[in-house]
């Protein structure tokens, strides 16, 4: 396990990254100041934000299915908890965007090479209410991954 969102976890069976950007900011208020340079007051952290950057090949890792699962995550709405490979608890965070760019097609259209890009923003710890819930999406995305196959 490379990282978990929620119940999904990135590893190389699903959607393994190849780069993982953290960016974590702080709000500063300015007062300016005659003759001098301003001054400044902390106010508190900033936005948080986690982008990953990878490479799928459907043939021997993820693929569209994953990148589906994810995007229903988004719309939920919810914040999920982030674990580290290693254990490490980051916080609550939800999903801003996915995208995906596909490429190296096979004749039914299907891309044999999907690059994505998955933005993750930091949310308050204390805020259990968006607490996502991955049950009802779940269900549904396996059952039109069952009809596709038959």
């Amino acid at each position: 396990m490379m990282l978990s969102l929620g119940l999904f976890v990135f590893e190389i069976n699903t959607a393994a990254y190849q780069q993982l950007q953290h960016v974590a900011s702080q709000n500063w208020a300015s007062n300016k100041r005659v003759g001098r340079r301003p001054a400044y007051q902390y106010l508190g952290p900033g936005e948080e934000t986690i982008t990953l950057n990878g490479t799928l090949y459907p043939e021997y890792t993820g693929g569209l299915f994953d990148l589906s699962m994810l995007r229903e995550m988004a719309s939920t709405g919810s914040a999920f908890a982030l674990i580290s490979g290693n254990g490490d608890t980051l916080g609550l965070w939800f999903i801003d965007q996915v995208s995906e760019t596909q490429s190296v097609f096979i004749r039914n259209g299907s891309p044999r090479k999907i690059e994505f890009n998955l933005q993750l923003k930091r949310t308050d710890d204390n805020s259990i209410d968006q607490l996502g819930d991955l049950s009802p999406y779940v269900s549904t995305l396996l059952n039109q991954s069952l009809k596709a196959t038959v």
